[in-house]
């Protein structure tokens, strides 16, 4: 299944998770400090909630989930056609969750990701992004 992701700074997490919950009539589907994200069925969205990295109500970063390294590669190869800078990561530990994923920027810098989730994780690192990131953020920060 594919599905967008928003990721968004927020300044309270347990406010937020409140409001998200009511929003869209769902629980969270991961909670960690500083951390919350929810799959939301209808429509289909992952609401990822980043407490701390800028300020609150601001786009951290943008994202499509999708079922599959496969797909991140096709994308990746679909994109690098297609004249776009791209930067991968391949099994990086990210928002709580080992991932794939690949990297480009709108005209105006927002950050997409293409990711894929390997596995739940524990660790939320501080990390990077890969050369040619094209101003891609570090995992999960404004």
């Amino acid at each position: 299944m594919s599905r967008v992701q928003l990721a968004l700074n927020v300044t309270d997490l347990d406010a937020a998770v409140a409001f998200y919950s009511r929003l869209f009539d769902t629980p969270p589907a991961k909670v960690r400090p500083g951390y919350a994200n929810f799959a939301v069925a209808q429509p289909p969205l992952k609401l990822v909630l980043i407490q701390g990295d800028g300020a609150g109500g601001t786009l951290n970063h943008l994202g499509v989930e999708v079922g599959s390294s496969d797909e991140v590669a096709a994308t990746q190869r679909r994109l690098a056609a297609a004249g776009l800078a791209t930067a991968t990561e391949d099994a990086v530990d990210c928002c709580y969750a080992l991932q794939d994923k690949v990297w480009v920027s709108d005209p105006d810098s927002a950050p997409w990701e293409v990711y894929t989730v390997l596995a739940d994780s524990e660790a939320q690192p501080a990390s990077s992004p890969p050369a040619g990131a094209d101003g891609g953020p570090p995992c999960c920060s404004g």
